[in-house]
């Protein structure tokens, strides 16, 4: 690093000392984050899809798996709090994670603890409205709280196990929103999930060393990164996507016989209208695979919310699902 970057680095250092401490906080909270709890309607939105659930069930069940992602998105705050104060050694080495609240002391140890406990609080509270199903999603997100924790203190540090573990946080989310709102899962559902969340995990490996400049810096902020290599990282990242697509292109097809569409007389020309989905989804996963490899960025789920094409992509696919829920029972009829 050249004098020019070490003053642009203590400038950047600066400011984030200098900020308020409710604006430390929240920064420490890692709200944007909190897109992953978007894991947690899929369940619930596929089961209105399927015709097992009446239209006059979609607000409650949506409202239910609303508390839920609140639920967890709090408990994720929580654990990233106690993260930090474990990585904050590592993270001082690290380009951009240097100036996370801990790290550059805008928030203090025993203040971060403190917040780390209320939010997890606030996590529980959050339930209660669920009655019922409460104690469910209850357990639900007190497993992904346990699993971030066993993550953070020893399994981050295990070859491809810590990419299991990451990726069990948003299968937990699924099946945390299924709970809530009282829908079983689909062994597809979870698969997809499942293979998504690798994805986005061994991504971001990947990413972090082209952001980083290679292997060895990468291994200093993250001590794992050093039994990976390369190649590996990226055969591991196109594997996942590729299983990502292709087992939800399963799903698609056994769902023919509710979203197909028929022009003209029976027999005429049909088409599932669900495949349709498939389009933004393939431009998403090899666009992410793309600005990773070049380091543009170095976690997938940034893309969420900096990457134009890629939201509109995203976007493209919640919005196609979202009117085929609506228009699903008209489906099956000849058109024409």
């Amino acid at each position: 690093m050249d004098a020019g970057q070490a003053h642009v680095v203590d400038e950047q250092l600066e400011r984030a000392r200098s900020r308020p401490l409710w604006r430390s906080l929240i920064k420490l909270a890692r709200p944007h984050q909190w897109s992953k709890s978007a894991f947690v309607f899929i369940g619930p939105v596929y089961a209105l899809a399927d015709g097992s659930h009446d239209a006059s069930e979609a607000r409650p069940m949506l409202l239910a798996a609303l508390l839920a992602a609140i639920s967890f998105s709090l408990a994720s705050s929580g654990c990233y709090v106690f993260n930090d104060l474990m990585d904050v050694e590592a993270d001082r080495t690290h380009p951009r994670k240097r100036r996370r609240p801990i790290a550059c002391g805008a928030v203090s140890p025993g203040q971060a603890k403190v917040f780390a406990v209320a939010l997890l609080v606030a996590s529980a509270l959050a339930l209660i409205p669920l009655l019922g199903e409460a104690r469910w999603v209850g357990l639900l997100v007190g497993l992904h709280v346990l699993n971030v924790l066993l993550y953070s203190v020893r399994l981050k540090h295990v070859v491809i196990l810590d990419v299991i573990m990451l990726s069990l946080g948003f299968v937990l989310r699924v099946l945390g929103g299924c709970a809530a709102a009282g829908v079983a899962p689909s062994t597809w559902l979870l698969n997809s999930t499942l293979f998504l969340s690798m994805f986005l995990a061994f991504g971001k490996r990947l990413g972090e060393r082209r952001t980083m400049g290679g292997a060895q810096a990468s291994i200093a902020a993250r001590t794992v990164q050093g039994k990976y290599s390369d190649e590996l990282l990226r055969m591991l990242v196109v594997v996942t996507a590729v299983a990502t697509l292709l087992t939800y292109a399963g799903y698609t097809q056994t769902r023919e016989a509710d979203f197909l569409i028929t022009l003209g007389e029976p027999g005429g020309f049909s088409l599932n209208l669900l495949w349709l989905t498939i389009l933004p989804a393939i431009y998403a996963l090899i666009r992410a695979i793309t600005l990773l490899e070049r380091g543009e960025h170095d976690d997938p789920t940034e893309l969420a919310t900096k990457d134009r094409p890629f939201q509109l992509a995203a976007g493209l696919f919640a919005l196609i699902t979202v009117a085929l829920v609506v228009v699903r029972p008209m489906l099956n009829q000849p058109m024409g």
